[in-house]
């Protein structure tokens, strides 16, 4: 199947666009923007700034995405956005483009659902098989781990980090990281509720290692002990040698105790801007 192109689309001479493209009705691309194969842009979505989109995504009408950070420090840098293959965007989704810190980059990964109205805003990063649903709102610098779930209507205060598998219960004000297979209703002074059961059994991990994953939570949220002694406890129960999720799990703990303010990535606030893009190879 050729490219399409509707007569009632404006594409910039200069975009990119790869085989069996889409592009429907009153969409604009602009002219740093490359589209990769079998992309498509339904009607009125705005592909801005220096873009670049794999394979196989698609953007429902109202998608605005690479537009300018909503950030006042931004000062016309060369910065972007990267997102993967198999992406779904759905209506008024918006995803901005990086502002000058860190990389300049907001990116995100492969198979992931944006749904309706949500928003990823400056520098975030979104990894494979995520899922925001309608409303969510990514503050800059946040990071979304593989298969994690953000309910409807909730914030994610800039910086924190939502671990893998982790799911964040509607309408909930998180600000601080919320670990790998647990669940959170930041509605209740912003603590892990329990374990991501459903997550992790659909994500084919043994009973075994659930079981050894609600006692870590035990140790830690319920018990209150530190991480080093919750993890010594359950490498007895082990045979001394961690599953990887539950490595995973008391390393998130490890990098938040690092971090302030309950969010590990808060220690990364002074890093100096290091672009990845070049204006010679714009």
């Amino acid at each position: 199947m050729a490219t399409f192109v509707s007569p009632l689309a404006q594409v910039d001479p200069r975009a990119e666009l790869g085989d069996d493209v889409w592009i429907g009705p009153f969409c604009v691309v602009g002219p740093e923007v490359r589209v990769g194969n079998a992309t498509r842009l339904d009607s009125h979505v705005v592909i801005t700034g220096n873009t670049i989109v794999g394979c196989r995504n698609r953007f429902w009408p109202g998608a605005v995405i690479g537009a300018e950070p909503q950030d006042k420090s931004y000062s016309d840098g060369l910065t972007g956005v990267v997102i993967g293959d198999d992406n779904q965007f759905r209506e008024g989704v918006t995803v901005n483009r990086g502002a000058e810190k860190e990389d300049g980059i907001t990116r995100i990964g492969h198979r992931n659902l944006l749904m309706a109205n949500s928003h990823v805003a400056h520098n975030c990063r979104i990894y494979d098989d995520a899922m925001l649903v309608n409303g969510v709102l990514l503050g800059g610098h946040v990071h979304v781990h593989d298969r994690a779930i953000i309910s409807g209507n909730s914030a994610i205060h800039h910086f924190a980090t939502v671990g893998r598998l982790a799911f964040v219960a509607g309408c909930s004000k998180v600000v601080r990281d919320v670990p790998p297979f647990m669940l959170s209703n930041g509605c209740d002074n912003h603590e892990v509720c329990t374990i991501n059961l459903v997550g992790m059994q659909r994500a084919g991990i043994s009973r075994e290692t659930i079981a050894l994953v609600k006692q870590a939570y035990r140790y830690t949220f319920r018990e209150n002990l530190k991480t080093d002694v919750a993890r010594d406890r359950i490498l007895a129960e082990c045979n001394g040698t961690l599953p990887i999720e539950l490595a995973d799990y008391f390393d998130f703990l490890d990098r938040i105790s690092a971090g302030r303010m309950g969010r590990a990535r808060e220690a990364v606030r002074s890093d100096e801007y290091k672009p990845v893009l070049k204006r010679d190879a714009a």
